[in-house]
């Protein structure tokens, strides 16, 4: 009777359109993987059906070229002012006339930047940021990367502002209009962030040629994202009364935005300013590929030569210069500066301005009579490019067998296997997979974002590249996981840890990009393993930082309470903080998701073959369609990741309860 009973139970129970669904497309998956002959064209996508993409960009980039070749040369011309003033300010000097009565107006002084840098970080964060201020910039100079650091501060100093001020304009646009925003604004800003940066030089290339202007203006562009975005949720955050008392006050909507909107926002602005000279940094060192020389260039012509030394010098003055710049940006933004005094005279309203100015200036007239002050002697400076060369000779020397033999466990058990599965993977059921996930998380609207975009990667002719680059984003991102996960729990658990975990994840976090590659390289040659470890180092710190910010946020009452209710911390731990702690964590592995994808693409120079490759090969070749194509292919993969993850993310929050 009971099992009469069960039965009946089970049979009247509905079976989910979900688990059909998945039951189906689970099925096909493998009728596919078994019987590949059965339907070619949905294993491997029909060359007949593949769309000339490439080629209609590429007409589009020689229209631009042809016809708006006036606009591109008067743009160059208007910025080729101000970058020409600031780097004969930093780097150059100017020449006056020609010939032998020409005469030198010299560059400032090194010694007044130093004390320039020195006297900003006093006044925004007292004598610990000053010391760390002359430290940063005295490493520079005595490291001999002063030309360079001032060649690449040059292009910053001319990028950020312009950065900021389309940033703000556009932000007010999306707070003005929030259908804009939403439908235009926003879109374009996703798109833009995961767009790789080597697909932001190759139209620069093309309309404005290989210059430091045209470094400029790909640096602007990809680090406008941020400023924009600042600017919309700083003016959405000014609480409800500060507007109304605008109102109350006579103000026009115009002034009540740049009177009181803009300064109760400042805060979040000076984040977003902040965010801006880091991108910028960043991207001044790829921009190095298309003229825009200083420590990028050093850096790049040091990896084309394998030269570690040259190339660990020159990546750790950026180093040095992303943090010298991002402790100054952050201190600005919490600073406060005393109300000025009506009537008096400049130098009493901006004592630490009017008192930096002048250091420059004395310091830069004194160096007429004694040139050291002006350009620091190569006798003073010191090199530490033969230590990390020997420091590489002797670990080939002592340890190569070691090395080689992980290198080759590690291409034959894990990255050949995966790369097999994944490019014979069937393309049709790829994207109807993704689909179904992207239905099950997400809705239709999910579904209306995935499939297009995956199906792109097929009707391009680029399916096999984006299977050969999701391959190595997907085993570097987990063993990201498998590493910094761990890390991070433990991180929550040891204060002590913590202290000493921090500073090793700033520096992973400040050096750029090029610079996990050299070491690598010189350790484990050319190849898919050196583009795994620099991944895995450039890509492991959100997946430490945020389990560790996951676990630290969880409310102590609640800990308390789990304690009071009996739990032990084993079980504390594993069904009260790892859950509640569930949504923070599956950030951080969007974040390495996205950060493992950028680096991928980096690493294309170094022989990976994948989209990055594609990019890689249409720049050096100038080919705007083909690497424009691909640059567009990556931007999928990244927003179709991006949004299946944070769709996991809502559904776990909403599971915990707080969604």
């Amino acid at each position: 009777m009971s099992r009469a009973l069960s039965i009946e139970g089970m049979v009247s129970e509905p079976v989910s359109f979900h688990a059909l669904a998945w039951a189906a497309a689970l099925l096909g998956t493998v009728l596919l993987f078994v019987f590949p002959d059965a339907l070619p064209w949905a294993v491997k996508y029909p060359s007949w059906a593949v769309v000339p993409f490439a080629d209609a960009m590429s007409a589009v980039m020689n229209f631009l070229k042809t016809y708006f070749s006036w606009l591109t040369r008067g743009i160059t011309d208007v910025l080729s002012v101000p970058l020409g003033f600031v780097t004969g300010l930093l780097a150059k000097g100017w020449k006056i006339g020609s010939g032998p009565d020409a005469w030198m107006i010299p560059r400032v002084s090194w010694v007044g930047i130093v004390a320039a840098f020195t006297i900003a970080g006093y006044a925004l964060g007292g004598a610990r940021l000053a010391s760390l201020a002359a430290g940063c910039m005295l490493y520079v100079a005595i490291f001999g990367q002063w030309d360079s650091t001032m060649l690449t501060l040059s292009l910053i100093v001319v990028a950020v502002p312009l950065c900021i001020l389309i940033g703000v304009a556009i932000g007010i646009v999306g707070f003005r209009r929030p259908g804009v925003d939403a439908f235009v604004i926003s879109p374009a800003l996703d798109f833009m962030q995961t767009v790789p940066t080597f697909a932001y030089l190759l139209p620069m290339l093309l309309l404005f040629g290989t210059n430091p202007v045209a470094a400029v203006i790909a640096t602007a562009i990809f680090s406008i994202p941020p400023m924009v975005r600042a600017t919309t949720l700083a003016l959405q955050r000014v609480p409800a009364e500060i507007d109304d008392l605008g109102s109350m006050v006579g103000c026009s909507p115009r002034q009540k935005l740049y009177r009181v909107l803009l300064p109760s926002g400042r805060p979040l602005l000076m984040v977003g300013v902040n965010q801006v000279i880091m991108l910028a940094l960043n991207m001044v060192i790829i921009a190095s590929m298309i003229g825009a020389g200083g420590l990028g260039y050093d850096v790049l012509l040091a990896l084309r030569a394998l030269k570690i030394g040259p190339g660990m010098e020159a990546g750790l003055a950026i180093v040095v210069i992303a943090i010298v710049l991002d402790r100054l940006s952050q201190a600005a933004a919490t600073y406060r500066p005393a109300a000025a005094i009506p009537g008096a005279p400049v130098w009493q309203n901006h004592p630490y301005l009017s008192f930096a100015l002048l250091v420059l200036v004395v310091t830069t007239l004194l160096s007429l009579a004694f040139p050291p002050l002006g350009s620091l002697p190569k006798a003073w400076t010191v090199s530490t490019g033969p230590m990390w060369k020997a420091a590489i000779d002797w670990i080939n020397v002592n340890y190569f067998d070691a090395i080689d033999a992980f290198r080759t466990s590690l291409i034959v058990w894990v990255l050949n296997p995966v790369r097999n599965f994944l490019e014979g993977f069937p393309w049709l059921a790829a994207v109807t997979l993704l689909s179904l996930a992207g239905y099950t998380l997400g809705g239709l609207r999910l579904v209306l974002v995935v499939l297009p975009l995956t199906l792109f990667c097929a009707v391009t002719g680029l399916w096999e590249k984006s299977m050969a680059t999701l391959y190595l984003c997907g085993v570097a991102t987990a063993i990201s996981l498998l590493i910094g996960v761990p890390i991070g729990l433990y991180a929550a658990r040891s204060d002590r840890f913590q202290a000493f975990i921090t500073p090793i994840l700033d520096t992973l976090q400040t050096l750029p990009s090029f610079c996990f590659i050299i070491p690598v390289v010189m350790l484990f040659r050319v190849g898919d393993v050196t583009a795994l470890i620099a991944t895995v180092l450039f890509a492991i710190v959100p997946a430490i930082r945020y389990t560790n910010h996951g676990i630290r946020q969880i409310p102590v009452s609640l800990i308390e309470a789990a304690k009071v209710s009996g739990c032990t911390p084993r079980q504390t731990f594993w069904r009260v903080q790892l859950p509640l702690a569930l949504p923070e964590i599956m950030l951080g592995i969007n974040q390495t998701v996205l950060l493992a994808l950028s680096m991928i693409i980096i690493c294309a120079m170094i022989g990976t073959r994948d989209l990055g490759q594609e990019v890689f090969i249409a720049l050096a070749k100038a080919d705007a369609g083909r690497g424009i194509t691909a640059g567009i292919a990556i931007a999928f993969i990244g927003i179709v990741a991006d949004r299946l993850l944070r769709a996991l993310a809502r559904r776990a929050q909403s599971n915990l309860g707080l969604a």
